[in-house]
C-alpha cells in the first residue's frame, strides 16, 4: 500500500514538473522572440546617406532669437508629433512608427552638419515625411537652428 501511495505521489510530481517545464519553455521562447523582433526592427535601418552637395551646405540663416522663434513654431506644427517637444523622439505619434524618430539632443544628431539636417528635413525618407514644396527652404533652415537648441 505504501509503495502504491509513493508511486502516486511521484507520478503526480512528474506531471507538475512536466507542466512547469512546458510553461517556462514557452515563456522563454516568447521572451526571445520578442527580443529578436525588437532587435531587428531597430537594427535594420540603413544609414542615411546625404549627398556632399547638401552635407557641405552653409546655413544662410543666422542663429538668433527671431530665427529660433520661427523654427520653434514650424517644428511644433510639423515635427513635434513624432520627434517630441524637446527632440527626444517621444512624440505621441512615435509609438505607432516602425522606426524610432531619433534623439535630436544627442551627439549622433548634433554632430551632423546643418546641411545634413536641412537635407533630411526637406527630402525625408521612409516614415519621415518630406517637406519639399511644403515648407520653404528658408523656413527649414530656421527649423535647423531651432533643432540645434536641443543639444544636451
Amino acid at each position: 500500500m505504501v509503495i502504491f501511495v509513493i508511486n502516486c505521489l511521484i507520478f503526480k510530481e512528474d506531471k507538475i514538473m512536466n507542466k512547469m517545464y512546458k510553461i517556462f519553455g514557452l515563456m522563454g521562447f516568447l521572451f526571445f522572440t520578442a527580443l529578436l523582433i525588437s532587435w531587428t526592427s531597430t537594427s535594420n535601418q540603413e544609414p542615411w546617406e546625404v549627398p556632399a552637395k547638401y552635407k557641405n551646405m552653409e546655413n544662410p540663416e543666422d542663429t538668433n532669437d527671431e530665427s529660433i522663434k520661427v523654427g520653434r513654431m514650424l517644428y511644433t506644427k510639423n515635427c513635434a508629433s513624432c520627434h517630441g517637444k524637446t527632440g527626444l523622439g517621444d512624440g505621441p505619434k512615435a509609438r505607432g512608427l516602425d522606426t524610432h524618430p531619433g534623439d535630436m539632443s544627442g551627439d549622433a544628431y548634433q554632430s551632423q552638419t546643418d546641411g545634413e539636417h536641412f537635407y533630411k528635413t526637406k527630402f525625408g525618407r521612409g516614415e519621415m515625411p518630406k517637406y519639399e514644396n511644403k515648407i520653404a527652404d528658408e523656413d527649414i533652415w530656421h527649423m535647423v537652428n531651432y533643432m540645434r537648441t536641443f543639444k544636451k
